[in-house]
This record gives C-alpha cells, sequence and structure tokens, in this order.
C-alpha cells in the first residue's frame, strides 16, 4: 500500500521531507550514523546549566545528561529517553532541554546502548540503571522523589513504555506519567498503518531493519514485552500515560491500540491524535499549527502530572 500525500499537513510539507524516509540495515547503520551526526544541530540558547553524570555499578556503566534551569530544591524529574529507531541518537537532545527550561525541571537524559552492538536488553537496562540511580540521588540532584515521570520519542518512548511495565513487575519507583510521542511499540506492525510502506522519515522496511537489529532477530510474538510494550498480555496497574501520535504515521493504529488497552486495563491515557502529521514532522516544521499544538499538549501534560498549574 501506498500513502495518500494529499492527507498531509500542508504545513509540514517541503517537497523534501515528506518524500523522504531514512534506510537502514545491518549493512548501512555505521555510514548512515555518519551522515546524521555530520548534519548540524540547532543550538540551544536558552540559559540552562548542563552537567553530565556516569552512573557505575559492578557489571554497568550508563552515561546521563543532567538539564536544569535553576537550583530550587525538591525539583520534580523527567528521566527522557531519545529517539533513533533504538539505532541512532544520543542524549544530548533539545527536547528535552526544552522541558527543562519551559518548566523549571530537571531532565536526565540517559545515553542508553543502541542496536545492533547491543541489543535489548542493553538499552532498557541503562534506561532502568537511570531510574533507579535517580531515585537513590534524588536528595542529592535536588529532586523531589515523589515526583518522577518517564517519557521519550519514538524508540525512546518505546524504551519508556517497557520501562514502565518493568518498573510496576520489579517494584521500580512509582511514576506520575509516562510520556509517550508517538511510541515505537509493535514489532509486528500487522495493521492497517503498518500494511503502508512509504511513510515519511520512517517507512515500513526501516523500521522492521530496526527491530531486527534492536531484538537481534525476528521473535515475533514472542518478543519480550520489555522491548515491544504491544506484546504485553497485561497493561494494568502502570503509570497514568499520555500519547501523542499522527494520522499519517507507521505506528498510528498500534499506538492508538495501545492506549485504547491502557484504559480499558483502568489505567488513565489521554490519546492525542494529530491529523496530517507524520513522523517526527513536529521537528522539521516546529512552527507548524499542527507542530505548536502537540508541543503545547506535551507540556500541558507535564504540567499536569507533576503539578506545577
Amino acid at each position: 500500500m501506498k500513502l495518500d500525500m494529499n492527507r498531509i499537513d500542508p504545513e509540514l510539507k517541503d517537497g523534501e521531507v515528506e518524500c523522504n524516509a531514512l534506510d537502514i540495515h545491518r549493512d548501512n547503520i555505521a555510514r548512515v550514523r555518519e551522515l546524521v551526526g555530520a548534519r548540524p544541530r540547532p543550538v540551544f540558547r536558552l540559559p540552562l546549566k548542563v552537567s553530565e553524570q556516569l552512573i557505575a555499578s559492578a557489571d554497568l556503566s550508563t552515561r546521563v545528561l543532567i538539564y536544569q534551569k535553576s537550583d530550587r530544591p525538591n525539583q520534580p524529574c523527567l528521566l527522557w529517553v531519545h529517539g533513533g529507531g533504538y539505532v541512532l541518537g544520543d542524549a544530548d537532545d533539545n527536547r528535552a532541554k526544552q522541558f527543562a527550561y519551559d518548566l523549571d525541571i530537571t531532565v536526565v537524559s540517559v545515553d542508553y546502548r543502541l542496536a545492533p552492538e547491543y541489543p535489548f536488553p542493553a538499552g532498557l537496562n541503562d534506561c532502568w540503571q537511570a531510574l533507579l540511580w535517580l531515585r537513590d540521588s534524588a536528595e542529592s540532584l535536588g529532586v523531589d522523589p515523589t515526583n518522577l515521570a518517564i517519557g521519550g520519542a519514538s524508540a525512546g518512548a518505546g524504551l519508556a513504555a517497557g520501562l514502565a511495565i518493568k518498573a510496576r513487575d520489579e517494584g521500580g519507583p512509582a511514576l506520575k506519567l509516562q510520556l509517550l510521542l508517538y511510541p515505537m511499540i509493535d514489532n509486528l506492525h500487522a495493521t492497517a498503518s503498518g500494511q503502508i510502506e512509504d511513510h515519511p522519515v520512517w517507512k515500513r522496511s526501516t523500521s522492521f531493519a530496526a527491530w531486527e537489529m534492536y531484538l537481534d532477530g525476528e521473535p515475533g510474538e514472542r518478543a519480550s514485552p520489555y522491548a515491544a510494550a504491544s506484546r504485553a498480555d497485561a497493561v494494568n496497574d502502570l503509570p497514568p500515560a499520555y500519547m501523542t501520535v499522527g494520522t499519517e504515521d507507521l505506528f498510528f493504529d498500534e499506538d492508538v491500540d495501545y492506549a485504547l488497552r491502557l484504559n480499558a486495563a483502568g489505567v488513565p491515557c489521554t490519546l492525542a491524535v494529530w491529523p496530517g502529521l507524520y513522523h517526527g514532522a513536529e521537528s522539521f516544521f516546529p512552527k507548524a499549527k499542527v507542530s505548536q499544538r502537540l508541543a503545547s499538549g506535551v507540556k500541558g501534560a507535564l504540567i499536569d502530572a507533576f503539578g506545577l498549574g
């Protein structure tokens, strides 16, 4: 199936972004990283304190970046997980910085290990270590350990969703919110939106290749729910969720289904669906009306969860 390009919001078109998608596989992932890394990054110019921490244990070391606007005590804290299909990206994330600046909260961004060099559960283990460290180090960070949330975009949201399930199962800290921006949570794409081959930015073949690298194979229905949250048999007793996805996203149907499952299981989940939005489009066109509404909704979800209103 092919995407009807007329469905894309006109403000999210420049003749280039909406007509292209990443093409990745095991043989070219190193080159793709080089090309992505060579692109100039937007400079975050607002005043923000940035520090780095290496969380070390007997068998694991995880690097995090800590963003803070002020030194006020007992700040709410968001553990942020960057996107990149489980194979790209790093913790230097401007969205995380913007949250810290706009809301005057602490944001801890995890520099988790990437597939295929480090397949599941490496990245999730890094996020888990960071979450436990955050709980145990809250006082020294100036963070309120009772006011924690986790979140991410795309694969980062997939890791956040898996982390929420792991925290439930293994007695992790209580969480005010799981913030899931167009989460990558389903390795099967066995939905109507999952049959479309040519979505902008993140197409079907690329997604399957990324899942294969992350899962180190193709386990199908047997994939761990900590890796692909859609595989979870039970989604009860999870933190409240705020999820956002566009109608022109490969993940549209699977994300909507997961949100419905959460609500059916008694987990409050706000689902924000954006007509005409494709995967990550708001990052390319931040001034578009739909991008601004998306950003406002996400900010409002954090304000409500943290009691900042």
